[in-house]
C-alpha cells in the first residue's frame, strides 16, 4: 500500500474521522539509522540508532506537527496560519499552508534564520515579518495578534502540533521492537521531547512497548534555560534552531524529566559543530547544527558512563544539513582543487590526495 502520509498511517490514535480532509505531502515514516563508525571510537558497547527527521518532506521534524495543525485549523474554518520560527516552523508552517490553499504568516528574527530556512518560507508564498528582536519576541507578539486577527497559531503551543510529533515514538518502536533505553534530543521549544513522551507512553500503556526510555534532552550553552533553571532573556548559539530562552512547553518539558527519570545538560557551540562533521565524516549522514546537539550529548554521556554499556540509545536528528549550508561550508578546510582540464592532472589531483 502506498505510503500517504503520519496521520492516515496513524489515524486511530490521531484527533482526525472520516469527514476530517488530511493535509498532507507524506511526511513522517523517516530512517532508523544504526550507527556502525562512530560507537567504535568511543570505546563502549553502545548501540547507537539515528531518527532521521531531516528526510520529512520540507527538511526537519516541524513537518509532523504540522500536518496536523494544518489539517485541524481548515478543519475548524480558518483561512490563513500564524508561526514565530527561528526556521523550520516557517518552512513547514509555508508549505502545508501551500497545501491547504490557505494563508501562511511567518515572524522571523532580524539577521537570525539560516538562508536555507528563509529561503523555503519565501519560495512557498508565505508572508514574511521579519522582527528586531528574537524568537521569545516572535512568539509573544503572536500570541498576542492571535487575539486581534483571524488567523491559526500553529507553533507548539497548538497542542495538535504535539500529537503529530508524537509519532516518531511509534515508528521507533514499530522499528526497534521495544522503545530504547535512552532518548536524547536537541531542545529549544522544548514540544518535541514532550510529544516524543507521550508517543512512548502511549505505546507501552497500550502494551506496544515493555519499556519506557530515559528522555534526555541538550542544549546550546548559550540559549539553556532547563540546564539552568530560568530564562534566557538573550540567547546565542551557531544552533539556531534551538537558540531560544524562553521554552513554551516549559512544564511539559520538566514532567518528562521527572516521569521518564532523564536529565537536561548543554554543550558549547564548537561540541556540536565537532559532532555535526564527525557525524557526516564518519556516517555519511548530514544534520544542521542544533539536531548535532542529540549527538553530542550521548556520546559526552556514553564516555563517562552517565548513559551506561549495553544500552539502546535513539539520538532525534530534527534538520537536513542542506538547512544552513554556509555553517557547513565554513567548518570545511580543504579547499577545491583547479586544474586544467586534461587526464594528466585529474590523475595527479587523485594521486596526490589518496
Amino acid at each position: 500500500m502506498r505510503y500517504t502520509g503520519l496521520i492516515e498511517n496513524y489515524r486511530d490514535r490521531l484527533p482526525v474521522d472520516e469527514n476530517t480532509k488530511l493535509i498532507s505531502l507524506g511526511e513522517g515514516n523517516t530512517p532508523l539509522i544504526r550507527l556502525e563508525n562512530i560507537p567504535a571510537t568511543l570505546g563502549k558497547d553502545v548501540d547507537i540508532y539515528i531518527k532521521y527527521e531531516g528526510l520529512n518532506p520540507t527538511g526537519s521534524f516541524k513537518d509532523r506537527g504540522m500536518t496536523m495543525a494544518v489539517t485541524k485549523a481548515v478543519e475548524a474554518g480558518s483561512k490563513a496560519i500564524i508561526c514565530a520560527s527561528t526556521g523550520n516552523t516557517s518552512a513547514a508552517a509555508a508549505a502545508y499552508a501551500a497545501r491547504a490553499g490557505i494563508k501562511a504568516f511567518v515572524l522571523i528574527p532580524e539577521g537570525k534564520i539560516a538562508l536555507g530556512k528563509l529561503a523555503q518560507a519565501m519560495i512557498h508564498g508565505a508572508v514574511i515579518i521579519q522582527i528586531k528582536g528574537n524568537f521569545d519576541d516572535g512568539m509573544r507578539l503572536v500570541k498576542e495578534v492571535a487575539d486581534h486577527a483571524p488567523v491559526a497559531i500553529v507553533n507548539s503551543i497548538n497542542p495538535y502540533r504535539l500529537q503529530g510529533q508524537k509519532t516518531a515514538a511509534f515508528e521507533i518502536i514499530e522499528e526497534l521492537g521495544n522503545a530504547p533505553d535512552y532518548h536524547c534530543l536537541p531542545v529549544g521549544n522544548a514540544g518535541n521531547i514532550s510529544a516524543h513522551w507521550m508517543g512512548y507512553k502511549e505505546y507501552f500503556d497500550d502494551s506496544k512497548a515493555t519499556n519506557k526510555p530515559k528522555m534526555v534532552g541538550y542544549q546550546a550553552a548559550g540559549a539553556a534555560p532547563f540546564v539552568k533553571g530560568a530564562m534566557v532573556d538573550n540567547p546565542e548559539t551557531i544552533a539556531t534552531a534551538i537558540r531560544i530562552g524562553h521554552p513554551q512547553s516549559w512544564g511539559l518539558a520538566h514532567k518528562v524529566q521527572s516521569e521518564s527519570n532523564g536529565w537536561f545538560d548543554s554543550l558549547t557551540d564548537t561540541e556540536i559543530l565537532a559532532a555535526q562533521k564527525l557525524l557526516t565524516e564518519q556516517e555519511g549522514i548530514f544534520c544542521e547544527p542544533a539536531s548535532a546537539t542529540s549527538l553530542a550529548g550521548a556520546m559526552r554521556d556514553i564516555q563517562t558512563g552517565k548513559i551506561p554499556e549495553g544500552s539502546k540509545v535513539v539520538c532525534t536528528l530534527t534538520g537536513h544539513g542542506l538547512k544552513d549550508p554556509d555553517t557547513a561550508i565554513s567548518q570545511c578546510a580543504s579547499e577545491m582543487i583547479n586544474i586544467n582540464p586534461v587526464m594528466s592532472e585529474v590523475r595527479d589531483a587523485i594521486l596526490n590526495n589518496m
